[in-house]
């Protein structure tokens, strides 16, 4: 996300300064159609940090494109999350393709 400039600061210190009654609306059209409306479009999650313990070639190919590899891990679990989810609550333990999953009640010498 960009800074914000020296002015643009300025007119939000000026703006937030107003109460609401102060400011004039009647050059603004009222809105009749909410049709095109996207909902939750700026709502952003809070964040909780976490520790993680991650193969070391995973944390490579995260951070090959410089800046941004933990809003990129954020962003990979959070579509691989919202497509598990859709699924039948049947299928809901499925996991991801390629994964091993652990053998239970097995020790490792069988």
């Amino acid at each position: 996300m960009r800074k914000l400039t020296k002015e643009q600061k300025r007119d939000i210190r000026a703006i937030a300064a107003k109460r609401d009654q102060d400011i004039d609306f009647s050059d603004v059209p009222p809105i009749l159609d909410w049709s095109g409306a996207e909902i939750g479009k700026f709502y952003r999650p809070k964040k909780k940090p976490v520790t993680m313990r991650l193969d070391s070639d995973v944390i490579a190919w995260l951070k090959a494109d410089g800046r941004g590899y933990q809003t990129k891990a954020n962003w990979l679990l959070r579509n691989a999350m919202l497509h598990f989810t859709k699924e039948p609550s049947t299928s809901r333990r499925k996991m991801v393709p390629g994964a091993v999953r652990p053998e239970r009640g097995r020790k490792k010498d069988d």
